[in-house]
């Protein structure tokens, strides 16, 4: 038994010293020849190509409507008829709420009686003047009365008239903040308006900027909350410079006749600065970010260190521009027809050996648009 152990110890020592001796040789070998190659990493590339780019400033705006009111009661009084529905278009001019007028109605036939009255006393004082029978001073106060008594009708046909609340303009009623019977003091809101056909884009672009805007500059809106993309055009630009941002709010007009864009509502403006840049647009997947620089892989004919030459990649650090979509912009660093690597440069390092498959590419659309959208 035990020299069946003994001889068990012998035999593994053996072939252990023996594949100890085979790899030896291997790792001599492969030294020999240059020494270990990794296998390739696998990646995709595209072809590096110059794209005009135009200068745009990419900002959140807000809507507001060109005109916009919360119609209120001039006169105090009770409602006495509501004629709108809440959410409906209206027009300039059209009623909306009519006052109680009853004791208005009252007062306006005592005081068309009166004025009968005194226009009789008036023609009567004429043909007496003619004749010399009455005085002139008579006369002018007889006159004067006359005057105040068709004032005084005018004065209360225009409260009655003012006890009818109308809307100021064209535009879409809001809520309804009244009801039939309660009783307004002056000022009360009734209903908000809005004009919502143009309606106004406030934004803010940063001061560096500025010089490249004009009134009159094209400016396109999306929302895609109501699923609106619309053109307009730059209509104001403020005076001063917001001293807290150093931005500048600009305000721009736009055609809204579906009535989808409504006054607060948020929007992604693109406002055009300048006649543009030439740029080399990658996939943004293209791009390695680091604290210390970005840098991209360009795929190469390298030589190894036993003189051979393989498909590798070189690192090479980049200045960037601006985005849109899918891409970024190369300014500096690269250069147009050069192949670089879109995806897989997490694994990458200078000289790696590469394995191009572009069977499945990473998206490099401008403006993509998600399934889920």
């Amino acid at each position: 038994m035990r020299k069946r152990m003994i001889f068990v110890v012998i035999a593994m020592a053996v072939l252990v010293a023996g594949l100890g001796f085979v790899k030896f040789q291997q790792i001599r070998t492969a030294m020999a020849q240059g020494g270990w190659q990794p296998p390739p990493e696998a990646v995709t590339t595209i072809a590096a190509s110059q794209e005009q780019w135009p200068a745009v400033s990419s900002v959140i705006g807000t809507v507001a409507a060109v005109q916009g009111v919360t119609v209120s009661a001039d006169l105090p009084g009770i409602v006495g008829g509501i004629t709108f529905e809440s959410g409906r278009m209206v027009h300039v001019g059209e009623v909306l709420v009519r006052l109680d007028v009853s004791q208005e109605r009252a007062q306006l036939a005592a005081a068309e009686a009166q004025r009968d009255l005194t226009r009789l006393d008036f023609e009567r004082a004429e043909q007496l003047l003619a004749k010399g029978v009455v005085a002139q001073a008579e006369y002018d106060r007889i006159a004067a009365e006359a005057k105040q008594a068709e004032a005084r009708v005018g004065e209360i046909k225009a409260t009655i008239e003012r006890k009818e609340i109308r809307a100021p303009f064209s535009g879409m009623l809001g809520i309804r903040q009244i009801n039939l019977g309660q009783y307004l003091t002056a000022g009360d809101p009734v209903v908000p308006l809005q004009s919502l056909d143009p309606v106004y884009v406030n934004f803010s672009v940063p001061q560096q900027e500025l010089g490249d805007l004009r009134v009159g500059g094209s400016v396109n809106v999306a929302a895609e909350s109501v699923a609106v993309i619309a053109a307009g055009k730059v209509t104001a630009i403020n005076s001063v410079v917001d001293e807290a941002t150093r931005n500048v709010q600009i305000q721009a007009v736009f055609r809204n006749p579906a009535g989808r864009l409504r006054p607060g509502m948020f929007v992604e403006v693109e406002a055009r600065l300048g006649k543009g840049a030439t740029v080399i647009a990658l996939p943004a997947t293209a791009v390695s970010y680091a604290p210390y620089g970005n840098s991209i892989f360009v795929v190469r004919d390298l030589k190894g260190p036993n003189g051979k030459t393989y498909r590798g990649v070189e690192q090479r650090f980049v200045k960037l521009g601006g985005s849109r979509g899918d891409q970024v912009a190369v300014v500096s660093g690269l250069k147009s027809g050069e192949e670089v690597v879109t995806s897989g440069v997490f694994k990458l390092r200078n000289g790696a050996s590469v394995f191009v498959n572009n069977s499945i590419r990473p998206g490099n659309d401008p403006a993509p648009k998600p399934e889920d959208s």
